[in-house]
């Protein structure tokens, strides 16, 4: 059957597609590429059920007083921090983590380890103390006789999409702060961790504070087209996706041609660029604290100008051998074609097990790559893996990572503030520095917990931050009070 796509062009239903196909299921056609993704009724009618929930529940949140609000946090705190229910959600995560290593999948996020649980308490009571984002008058204009006032409200029902990490479980449910409900689908590496935290923790904190029922709601489902059934959900309000590169643009694809507004937290990787004034030492430091574990902030590509790389490489092999050491494995390094002959080339003849998911794999050290490969993101388990690229000037390195990077996270080691200024004035990122690259964090930067990291890989973000958190939806309403009621136009 022919399948019209981006209004010009036609694609067709493959047999596989067709003989799985039922009545009741659905198709959804990516207008971007021609995909044809087939969402059975089961998984349309479980997400369906769930934003639902949500949607109800945020009919009935005006009526909520924001003592309630902060009662649920607390609550949702005060459960995690007892041992007898956390027994039971670590249980959980670890029959996750265990299948996970069974199946090779990566299991650095998944961990509910103590940190994690201390953060997730964390940023609840922080929500807790927070002020309220509703009825927060923005602006007043008065006139004679009346006056009108912008004030922010709810937006309305919050759809989350994201990988296997347990604590945006919990971050994510800052955004009630806002008056607002959440509906979540997380990863099925994740998903008896997370039936496990709402049954111990969160939907007891709902009932103890006596918020709508319904007001955070998971979706119950392994299937990821459960998630991309949410996501095409008219009823949300935004559809925020947090993930792999490639399943967060799908996810976000589906969501904006629905008509629904988008938040997409995925491909990252950050760059630190070496200036022509760096400080070996800074620069050595900044590269080593980049690289203490891989998140989407973590160091990805490094940039030395060629009149300072005699200097210079020696001291960022060094930073990232110390990074291997601390996890107790070697460092991995990708090093631009025409830059090879300035790394010593013992690094490329050197065998040695790298950490991956799947195990310890015997690799060079070190390994050429293409240009375009400076943007990839490696996704490293505990081998430290990062690129290098030699390059003629700062300014080369800033065109490099504006064509070929995320758009993410740039830093320049540099003591030059004119050196600076032109910096952040010349690269096309929303987070820019001077130092490591791991600062780039809600809850560590701005002292509230994250719904996640956005980049400029699909073009700067409309009035707003590149740090989603609780409190970054809401929307603006006005409200007149006219105190002549003669007044007329």
């Amino acid at each position: 059957m022919p399948i019209v796509w981006g209004g010009t062009r036609v694609t067709h239903v493959p047999d596989e597609l067709a003989e799985a196909f039922t009545e009741g299921d659905s198709l959804i056609v990516r207008q971007d590429t021609g995909e044809l993704i087939h969402i059975p009724a089961e998984a349309e009618a479980v997400a369906s059920e769930a934003v639902g929930r949500a949607h109800e529940a945020f009919g009935s949140m005006g009526a909520v007083d924001d003592e309630q609000i902060s009662t649920f946090y607390l609550a949702f705190a005060d459960a995690l921090r007892d041992d007898g229910r956390f027994a039971l959600i670590a249980a959980a995560n670890e029959m996750d983590v265990a299948m996970a290593r069974r199946t090779g999948r990566s299991v650095t996020r998944l961990v509910l380890d103590d940190t994690m649980r201390r953060g997730m308490i964390s940023g609840l009571e922080g929500w807790a103390k927070a002020p309220t984002g509703r009825r927060r008058v923005l602006n007043s204009v008065k006139h004679d006789g009346w006056r009108v006032d912008q004030i922010s409200d709810g937006l309305g029902v919050i759809g989350f999409v994201f990988e296997g990490r347990p604590n945006v479980f919990a971050d994510a449910t800052g955004v009630l702060r806002g008056g607002n409900t959440v509906v979540f689908r997380i990863g099925s590496d994740a998903l008896g961790t997370a039936l496990a935290i709402v049954t111990h923790a969160l939907d007891p904190a709902i009932a103890l504070a006596g918020l709508p029922e319904g007001a955070a709601t998971l979706v119950p489902s392994a299937s990821r087209a459960a998630g991309l059934a949410m996501m095409a959900d008219t009823r949300l309000a935004l559809a925020v996706a947090r993930g792999s590169g490639a399943a967060t643009e799908r996810l976000g694809a589906v969501a904006r041609q629905s008509g629904n507004s988008v938040s997409l937290h995925g491909t990252g990787g950050a760059w630190i660029i070496a200036g022509e004034s760096a400080n070996a030492d800074d620069f050595r430091a900044g590269v080593y604290h980049s690289l203490d574990r891989k998140v989407c902030n973590t160091l990805n590509t490094v940039c030395i100008p060629r009149s300072r790389s005699d200097e210079l490489v020696p001291f960022f092999l060094e930073a990232i051998t110390a990074a291997g050491d601390r996890r107790g494995t070697h460092s991995k390094l990708h090093v631009l074609d025409e830059s090879v002959d300035l790394v010593p080339a013992e690094w490329f003849e050197r065998i040695v097990p790298i950490s991956r998911a799947g195990g310890a794999v015997d690799e060079n050290q070190a390994e050429p790559i293409g240009e375009s490969g400076l943007g990839y993101e490696w996704e490293w388990e505990d081998s430290p893996e990062v690129a290098l690229a030699i390059v003629e000037s700062v300014g080369h390195a800033t065109d490099l990572f504006n064509r070929y990077s995320p758009r993410f996270v740039a830093s320049i080691i540099s003591d030059d503030p004119e050196e600076l200024d032109d910096f952040f004035g010349a690269i096309d990122a929303p987070f820019v520095g001077n130092g490591f690259t791991r600062w780039v964090d809600g809850q560590y930067a701005l002292n509230k917990p994250e719904l996640g990291l956005s980049n400029w890989q699909n073009g700067r973000l409309f009035g707003r931050g590149g740090i989603l958190s609780g409190d970054s939806a809401f929307t603006v309403r006005s409200r007149v009070t006219q105190d002549d009621p003669d007044i007329g136009r």
